[in-house]
């Protein structure tokens, strides 16, 4: 069987995300959850489809960034339609600043995405509170934008937000107008748009509407003028009145620091439980002894990208040599290349590709290392000592402390959160491992 290194190429791109309802992203796809500790998207799922089918969920999901959570996300709502639900599945930080976010932008947002799905299904909504709305915000610029709710309401929602990222003027003014509407808004999106949509997609024979707003972990933390951070402000202040308030299905994607804060208590409580956590793909265990199953998926996953039409049998590894060494120089690189990846997908991607672009096939160990060095070096250029001693103290103790420090360290991908029998447990990048800083 002869490798496709242009088709192998652009499998491994770190920043492709898998569409698991496409049959062609659907043949890459490994279901880690035995290795992860957790089933959170059955989790998610299973409040939906089966506990509360008709009555609205609002469920929070979050894990470290690049560990596979939107392709997660995209299995959910495949798997929901496959139940008859219509599923609205968007990414928030492709038309939100993620430095400055408010619930009014990410309402708005909903909106938008929301009617244009419709729009797809012949059902129209006519939201008339938002061409008065956009009449008021259009009359605060200079220049008036030309926005005809009626022809398509995301159409409005995408000219407000292009005009606000110009300036910020622009984004204050608009900001002080939705502010005070903030409750009109919410009550138009569920009196106009989702009883009109859940009305007609019953009639359709759907079961009725989910929205999964992605994106919203990219959040910044930065302080806003009430002296709250803004995930904390957004989720754990207003969220349980605005994003909570909409009258169907709703899964919101929130930043991972909100779970290692002081918020945690008051998300629990507003939100009817803790936040769904995607862990990593555990490729060790907390004893450091390797973790098999964990590294045989690590590997499935990166030679099904290379051979993906085959129905090769990937848990009998002696049989396939001949297929690994077209990509690698031995089993043991590519065992290496698994581990040093620490479980997290797009690292392990983003190392694979390097490698490719370094160097023609097979990886050789040579190539794999030094990529790992010069990832290495990337990696520790920001780390200072205190951050170095706070690193070994989580290698040694495999837990963290509820502070703003460890926070930091879990943002930058320094450390790295797993699940063995359903309890948490820390470890640094292993790519942090190799730099001479940490073995002396």
């Amino acid at each position: 069987m002869k490798l496709d290194i242009t088709r192998f190429f652009q499998a491994c791109n770190p920043s492709k995300t898998l569409v698991i309802g496409k049959a062609e992203d659907r043949q890459y796809y490994i279901d880690f959850s035995q290795v992860r500790g957790a089933k959170v998207i059955d989790q998610l799922r299973r409040a939906i489809a089966r506990i509360s089918p008709e009555d609205p969920t609002c469920q929070l999901f979050t894990g470290h960034i690049g560990c596979g959570k939107s392709t997660e996300l995209l299995r959910l709502k495949a798997e929901l339609e496959q139940e008859d639900f219509h599923v609205v599945y968007f990414e928030s930080s492709q038309s939100l600043d993620m430095e400055d976010v408010d619930i009014t932008d990410i309402l708005l947002a909903i909106a938008g995405e929301v009617s244009k799905s419709l729009a797809a299904v012949k059902i129209d909504v006519k939201p008339g509170y938002f061409k008065n709305l956009f009449k008021e915000v259009s009359d605060l610029f200079t220049t008036p934008i030309d926005i005809d709710v009626e022809a398509e309401l995301s159409l409005g929602v995408a000219k407000i937000n292009a005009k606000t990222r110009e300036n910020d003027k622009s984004r204050s003014q608009v900001k002080q107008c939705l502010e005070p509407r903030t409750n009109g808004i919410l009550d138009s999106i569920n009196q106009d748009i989702i009883q009109t949509a859940q009305e007609k997609l019953k009639q359709q024979g759907k079961k009725g509407l989910v929205i999964i707003v992605d994106g919203l972990d990219k959040i910044e933390n930065t302080l806003k003028p009430n002296n709250q951070f803004q995930p904390e402000y957004l989720f754990a202040e207003r969220g349980n009145n605005k994003l909570k308030g909409l009258k169907c299905h709703v899964v919101y994607t929130i930043p991972l620091v909100l779970v290692y804060s002081n918020a945690l208590a008051r998300l629990r409580d507003r939100f009817n439980g803790s936040p769904k956590v995607l862990p990593m793909v555990a490729a060790k265990q907390r004893d450091e002894s390797d973790f098999t199953l964990g590294i045989k998926l690590l590997q499935k996953m990166i030679m099904v990208r290379a051979f993906p039409d085959s129905q090769i049998n990937w848990d009998d590894w002696e049989d396939n040599q001949d297929l690994i060494t077209q990509v690698f120089d031995s089993v043991d690189t590519l065992e290496r290349l698994c581990k040093v990846s620490g479980g997290h997908l797009r690292s392990l991607l983003s190392l694979l590709y390097t490698c490719l672009q370094n160097d023609d096939l097979p990886i050789t160990s040579d190539c794999l290392e030094t990529v790992i060095r010069k990832e290495c070096n990337i990696l520790s250029l920001g780390i200072d000592n205190d951050e170095w001693q706070l690193l070994k103290d989580v290698s040694q103790t495999k837990s963290i402390a509820g502070h703003e420090e460890y926070n930091i360290l879990i943002r930058d991908l320094f450390v790295f959160e797993y699940i063995e029998n359903d309890v948490s447990w820390f470890d640094i990048n292993p790519i942090l491992q190799e730099s001479p800083k940490f073995k002396s």
